[in-house]
C-alpha cells in the first residue's frame, strides 16, 4: 500500500510510505533541509545567477523560484494532491514571463505518478526550464546500493559540473555494467548528470541483498542526474528537461541548451512515475 502526504510550500512531497515505511527524505539541517522541490523556471544554476530575458536582466537563485513559492492548493484526496501556481507580482520581478504551473501526485495501481503542466497565459511566447528532485532514503556510503539501466547505454554522456554550471569538457563515464555503483565518494563533485539516454527507466536496488527499492520511469526527459552530498542518508533520482547553464554561456535565457519554448495559450506537460517494489 502507498501513501503519500504533500504541502502549500512548494508544492513539495512531504512523505511516501509504502507498507508502512517511509521512502521520502524527511530533511534535516545537517544535510539538507529539503525532501523534493519543483524546479522552475530554470534547472541548476545560472551564469551569475543572471539572465537575460527580452533584453532586461534578471536574477535568480539555483533551480529557480517555486520550490520556495506557496501554490494553492487544487485539490487533496487519499489518492491525488494537485497544486497550482499562478505568475504574480514577485515572480514578474524575477521572471518576466505570465504562466500557470500545475504540479499533480496521484497514485495509481500502487504507483506514484508525479505530473507537471505549465500553461502560457501571456500575449507572447515563454520559455522556461523544468524539473524534478525528489530524495529518497538510502546510506549509499556503505556501498551496497546501485542504480541500473533498462538499455544498452552506449551512447550516454555524463555531463561535468564546475561551481555548479556545465564545463565544456565531459565527465569521466562511470557506467560499469550497465550499472552506477554508488560509493562514499560519488557525489565529491556535486551532482552526476547524464543525456543522451536511451532507456526510460532505472532500477534502484541493494546489490549485497539483490533486494529492489524502486523503478524511476522518466519518460520524455533528456536529462537525469543523481545526486547526494556526503555522508547523507539519501539519494536524489532527478528527472530534468534542461540543465545548468554551460560555463562559456552568453546569459541568454532562450539560448539555453534545451529550454522549453511555449507558445501562447499552449500548455507542455510532462511526468514520471516511482514505482516501490
Amino acid at each position: 500500500m502507498l501513501t503519500i502526504k504533500s504541502k502549500k510550500q512548494g508544492a513539495e512531497l512531504t512523505s511516501v510510505q509504502y507498507n508502512g515505511k517511509e521512502m521520502l527524505f524527511q530533511g534535516d539541517e545537517k544535510f539538507w533541509n529539503r525532501q523534493a522541490p519543483i524546479l522552475f523556471p530554470i534547472v541548476g544554476k545560472l551564469k551569475d545567477n543572471k539572465t537575460k530575458i527580452e533584453e532586461e536582466w534578471y536574477e535568480m537563485s539555483q533551480h529557480g523560484f517555486a520550490r520556495d513559492m506557496k501554490f494553492e492548493e487544487f485539490l487533496k484526496t487519499e489518492t491525488k494532491h494537485e497544486y497550482i501556481l499562478k505568475y504574480n507580482e514577485e515572480t514578474l520581478k524575477k521572471f518576466p514571463y505570465k504562466f500557470e504551473l500545475n504540479v499533480k501526485y496521484e497514485i495509481i495501481d500502487n504507483k506514484l505518478y508525479v505530473s507537471y503542466e505549465v500553461k502560457n497565459v501571456d500575449n507572447k511566447d515563454i520559455y522556461f526550464g523544468l524539473g524534478g528532485h525528489p530524495a529518497f532514503i538510502c546510506e549509499y556510503s556503505n556501498g551496497e546500493y546501485e542504480i541500473e539501466f533498462e538499455e544498452n547505454e552506449d551512447k550516454i554522456e555524463f555531463l561535468k559540473l564546475k561551481d555548479g554550471l556545465i564545463d565544456t569538457e565531459k565527465a569521466e563515464n562511470i557506467l560499469n555494467n550497465n550499472k552506477i555503483y554508488l560509493k562514499e565518494d560519488t557525489f565529491e563533485k556535486d551532482a552526476i548528470i547524464m543525456k543522451n539516454i536511451k532507456s526510460s527507466k532505472v532500477i534502484f536496488q541493494n546489490n549485497k541483498t539483490n533486494k529492489k527499492i524502486l523503478e524511476f520511469d522518466f519518460t520524455g526527459f533528456p536529462y537525469l542526474a543523481i545526486w547526494s552530498k556526503k555522508g547523507a542518508p539519501f539519494v536524489c533520482i532527478e528527472p530534468w528537461q534542461n540543465t545548468a547553464d554551460k560555463i562559456d554561456s552568453n546569459n541568454s535565457f532562450k539560448d539555453k541548451e534545451n529550454i522549453i519554448k511555449l507558445k501562447v495559450n499552449d500548455i507542455f506537460s510532462c511526468k514520471f512515475s516511482i514505482k516501490f517494489i
